[in-house]
């Protein structure tokens, strides 16, 4: 087995174990329980971590989770002229629906 990651949380973390299993990389997570005891061990020491069963995945494995942590963000320029990020598709200044 291989660490690939460590993750901010447990929800990231199984999500991304979700994902690169449904890629065919074999993966758990694990550290899934240490958040109890944060405080008596450093922070950093009890977040989730991502491993993969199968080092020879590893650069798939990268490849996937480094997509995974960098999906581009759309933006628009509405017609009021204010630049919407993220996932919006009404503009929060004048409420107008994003161009198709």
């Amino acid at each position: 087995m291989l660490r690939l990651t460590q993750a901010p949380n447990l929800a990231i973390a199984t999500l991304w174990v979700d994902a690169l299993q449904f890629e065919g990389i074999a993966a758990s997570v694990q550290r899934q329980y240490l958040a109890g005891i944060a405080g008596d061990l450093p922070p950093d020491q009890c977040l989730p971590e991502v491993w993969i069963h199968h080092p020879t995945q590893e650069t798939r494995a990268r490849n996937l989770l480094h997509d995974l942590q960098n999906v581009p963000q759309h933006r628009w320029l509405c017609t009021c002229g204010e630049l919407v990020e993220g996932g919006f598709e009404q503009c929060w200044h004048c409420a107008a629906w994003m161009p198709a």
